[in-house]
């Protein structure tokens, strides 16, 4: 199960009491203090993990804690320090203190890593206040309490490349054309419920990942048809393909689809509006599909491509211009 978005509350450890006691052996009455330390408690820490590619493990529990530390003993015996709780996300994942709305951090590269809650220290025990003018002291601290907080954890998927569009565009079954993965495909909107990857080896040396956005509709940017649960995925892509369908099935205007579209990307981020963009025409088999590339090469002044993934048609320049473009300084 593919989970982009989950709130959890997260709990570190308390440090461990410390001790008071006093040294008695035979022979030796006044011993002294010799209370040991406790022990600092666990942190829970979120780290982007290259291989995990879904928050679905941390959406079936809903509370994290880490251990505490063990308190201190008497002989100057500390307590044992309590484990870290180290909870492993996709890269991408975006930590949201839920409290204030604050971003803590963005762990858009494997290996970024967060404290999301720090452990409390452990206590003093009765030898650490010992002194020149205090020989038999008596005080203790308690060990401090662990950080808790309540977090909200956002996935947006890390592509090369996005495929944005109308819903019923043909992105997925461009998809599953140009790499190995197996979209759901079916002649309704918003087939797409969730961003599909696939990897597009281009040759033995030379890959990029692909990823297939669920179609956007008119007010997404306002969270029309689950527009923000759609727009935040976009914002990862390096490059985006738009594909334009020329013969929509509700009948409306492919060259006002594309810039509905447009108009909705900006609307949400007006970066979106200056990042790199190949214009696709879908279906190129059909009988309209050559005019209306003609059409919209017109209207947006710049080259579109007429694919066909059930003839193939297209398919080798689209890959061309893909590449030309990551490799663009």
């Amino acid at each position: 199960m593919f989970v982009d978005r989950v709130q959890i509350e997260v709990a570190a450890g308390n440090g461990g009491r410390g001790c008071k006691s006093f040294r008695r052996e035979k022979y030796i009455p006044l011993g002294g203090p010799d209370g040991g330390n406790g022990g600092d408690g666990g942190s829970v820490i979120m780290r982007a993990q290259a291989g995990v590619d879904s928050l679905a493990p941390l959406a079936h529990r809903k509370q994290w804690r880490a251990p505490s530390g063990e308190s201190g003993g008497p002989a100057n015996c500390h307590g044992r320090m309590a484990e870290d709780l180290l909870l492993l996300v996709p890269p991408g994942t975006v930590v949201i203190d839920e409290a204030t709305g604050l971003v803590l951090k963005d762990l858009a590269t494997p290996g970024d890593s967060i404290v999301a809650a720090k452990g409390g220290a452990g206590g003093w025990g009765n030898l650490h206040f010992k002194s020149s003018t205090n020989r038999a002291p008596r005080e203790t601290t308690p060990g401090e309490k662990g950080e808790a907080r309540r977090l909200q954890l956002e996935l947006k998927v890390i592509a090369d490349v996005g495929l944005v569009g109308k819903p019923n565009a043909g992105k997925s079954t461009l998809l599953s054309r140009l790499s190995r993965a197996r979209p759901e495909i079916a002649d309704y909107a918003f087939t797409t419920k969730k961003p599909m990857l696939g990897i597009v080896a281009v040759s033995r040396d030379r890959s990029f990942v692909l990823a297939d956005l669920p179609g956007l509709i008119e007010g997404a940017h306002a969270g029309i048809g689950l527009g923000h649960e759609f727009l935040r995925h976009v914002e990862r892509a390096g490059i985006l393909v738009h594909v334009v369908e020329p013969a929509p099935l509700d009948g409306s205007d492919p060259l006002m689809n594309y810039r509905a579209i447009r108009d909705e990307l900006v609307l949400y981020d007006e970066r979106l509006g200056r990042r790199p963009e190949i214009v696709v025409v879908s279906k190129a088999e059909l009988p309209d599909a050559e005019a209306i590339r003609d059409a919209l090469a017109v209207q947006i002044g710049r080259d579109v491509i007429a694919v066909s993934a059930v003839t193939g048609q297209g398919l080798d320049r689209l890959l061309h211009a893909i590449v030309t473009q990551l490799d663009a300084p």
